[in-house]
């Protein structure tokens, strides 16, 4: 993706199954499980560059040693950060000649030996982005059982109804943002499941340290989850671990975030991305299984692991997103899929050139577009084996070795024209000299080109606001003198805002709404867009069950070839001399390359829920009011 979003975070769950001395044995080392965190938190860099915390639970600690330990950090290199401190006290025990490599002094002594390791990589799309709103983040109490570390891959757009409920029910929330909602709200129902549980062990007359043993052996985790999540609305794959011992990881009944796993008789892994876990625990891809959508996985203290049903699954609309973009391309099925959009994109392709082979160039841009584009030069290979099939019987019995030669050796052009100067920072902050940095960002291949004779074909995943495609990349192109520009989205258009975790919330970012704007205006009809706001002021109030995404009516006048004509308009530099196409996926194969992730809402405004329509409904009065905020 040319145009640099920011997205969802990741999260890293270990519980390791045996005693630390077992790895020591095995591995050589008992910072076995502290290891796999570091390589599951690194492998998942990707997903979240503001902070990164991590916390260990001990589960196995007399009355009076901390057992549970957290380091955060939002440096620039947060993960090397919190790792550093987290290593400190072993390298001071070093210097003083302990014995670090005994498995249980390290238990006694080294704050992160544990059972239990909890990391989290944020992006911040809701609340501040300093180092309180950085997971895990943490519920504290004296009884070990009411304890409570979340970290989670979310939005909820439903904040403001929870946040109330909180306040209703006497609670004093220290900030007004979805993840200090979300720890009070599960925290609410752990406090009570632990509250049943004492009544009833007390009414049986056993002891309060006899309590607290038996609390912690039968707190229902399926329980507290099934109450707290009832009413949330949006996208999540939330970890937690209970102070005790107990560790769940509960998904979204729409199966928007994602989230998987994997476990044997030594340890529980799970992670964001499947590719991570098959990385970090070398298994092959049928050992790790998805969390499904509604469902939690829950880790008992004594090692019982089980997946339990907590929310009734709603119609599977897992965001394709995450196939197209954001999740690592080494997974095997997004590798298929990435491909297979762009091999879907070949006949919209082929017409763009008027099918002239000889004088079209193909290449990508970024590098994260690189299985798209194989997949985009298949398409065009198999249709040449038919072009090349057919020269061959319309000239049957009168070709020359070399004119045979030459129809079997036609392949289509294929360069390297752009590589990023992954060196060059942008950080200058005044608008003019930020624009001339950004046009460098992309060094191109001089002398492939023919000058004003070659068509010059260029796939991106994703275009989103078209900003460095106007300032930076046309231009950049343009210097190798085309005749013709085509980029190539295998992403439909994006048109709608996101509210479950990717930072996609204005309208007025989008390239392709400011686009379907204009040509309302230039076609006279100006009162379209004046009525979808009075329909969208109309219903401001009324709950979210009720509301009516009404800015699909916008779009609904003009084909997408029209708006993406006037998208290449728009984003044509002024002083590019080559001609500019812009060719976008369509839904339909979107779909047909994703069957089983059919979350569209970015292309379609189909909001799997409720609180989704309330955001676009938002987000268009934003808009026509000149507000510079956000919908959620």
């Amino acid at each position: 993706m040319s145009d640099q979003i920011q997205h969802e975070c990741g999260i890293a769950l270990i519980r390791l199954l045996k005693p630390l001395s077992y790895y020591q044995e095995k591995y050589g080392t008992w910072k076995y499980g502290l290891n796999k965190l570091y390589l599951l938190m690194e492998k998942q860099h990707n997903r979240g560059q503001d902070g990164a915390g991590a916390v260990c639970v001990k589960n196995h600690l007399d009355p009076g040693s901390a057992y549970i330990s957290r380091h955060r950090s939002v440096k620039e290199n947060p993960i090397k950060d919190i790792f550093d401190q987290i290593n400190e006290p072993l390298l001071k025990a070093i210097w003083n000649r302990q014995s670090v490599d005994d498995p249980e002094w390290a238990y006694l002594n080294f704050p992160f030996a544990g059972e239990l390791y909890l990391g989290h990589l944020r992006y911040g799309t809701f609340g501040k982005n300093s180092i309180d709103f950085v997971h895990p983040v943490m519920r504290q109490n004296n009884w070990k059982s009411r304890n409570l570390v979340l970290a989670g891959n979310f939005n909820l757009t439903n904040t403001d109804e929870l946040f109330k409920v909180l306040v209703d029910l006497g609670q004093h929330p220290k900030a007004y943002t979805d993840t200090v909602t979300a720890l009070e709200k599960v925290g609410h129902f752990l406090d009570e499941e632990n509250q049943m549980l004492f009544r009833k062990y007390k009414n049986e007359g056993l002891s309060n340290v006899k309590i607290s043993d038996k609390i912690e052996e039968n707190l229902d985790i399926h329980n507290i989850l099934e109450r707290a999540t009832k009413d949330w609305d949006g996208g999540y794959a939330i970890a937690g671990l209970i102070g005790h011992g107990d560790a769940f990881v509960v998904r979204d009944p729409w199966g928007i975030r994602p989230a998987y796993y994997y476990h044997d008789d030594e340890i529980v892994v799970v992670a964001s991305e499947r590719p991570v876990i098959q990385t970090v625990m070398n298994v092959q891809v049928g050992k790790v299984a998805e969390i499904s959508p509604g469902e939690a996985l829950i880790v008992k203290k004594d090692g019982r692991i089980s997946k339990e049903l907590i929310r009734v699954p709603y119609k599977r609309t897992s965001c394709s997103f995450e196939r197209i973009y954001f999740s690592r391309g080494s997974d095997r099925d997004i590798y298929k899929e990435r491909k297979e959009l762009g091999r879907l994109l070949t006949p919209e392709i082929l017409k763009a050139i008027d099918y002239d082979f000889e004088n079209t160039v193909f290449s990508y841009i970024p590098n994260t577009a690189e299985t798209a584009f194989y997949g985009m030069i298949e398409g065009v290979r198999e249709y040449l084996v038919d072009w090349k099939i057919q020269e061959i019987r319309k000239k049957n019995g009168s070709l020359t070795n070399v004119d045979i030669k030459r129809i079997i050796s036609f392949e289509p052009r294929v360069e390297k024209i752009a590589i990023k100067d992954v060196k060059l920072r942008t950080f200058i902050a005044d608008d003019a000299s930020r624009d001339d940095l950004v046009a460098h960002v992309y060094d191109v291949t001089y002398g492939i080109i023919r000058n004003h004779v070659d068509t010059l074909v260029i796939i991106d995943d994703s275009i989103v606001r078209g900003t460095t495609l106007k300032n930076s990349i046309l231009r950049i192109l343009d210097r190798l003198h085309p005749k013709k520009i085509i980029v190539i989205s295998s992403a439909p258009q994006i048109r709608y805002p996101d509210c479950y975790g990717i930072d996609m919330a204005r309208l007025d970012k989008f390239i392709a709404f400011n686009a379907t704007i204009e040509l309302l205006k230039e076609s006279g009809q100006q009162h379209i867009i004046d009525e979808v706001y009075k329909k969208c002021k109309q219903q401001q109030n009324l709950p979210k069950e009720e509301i009516v995404n009404y800015v699909q009516e916008i779009y609904s006048k003009f084909t997408p070839e029209q708006v993406s004509a006037k998208i290449a308009e728009l984003l044509k530099p002024e002083d590019c001399n080559a001609e500019v196409e812009i060719v976008y996926q369509s839904i339909e194969n979107l779909h047909r390359a994703c069957p089983n992730d059919l979350g569209d809402w970015y292309f379609t405004g189909y909001y799997p829920t409720p609180g989704g329509n309330r955001v676009v409904n938002s987000s268009f009065i934003n808009f026509i009011e000149g507000k510079d905020q956000r919908a959620y």
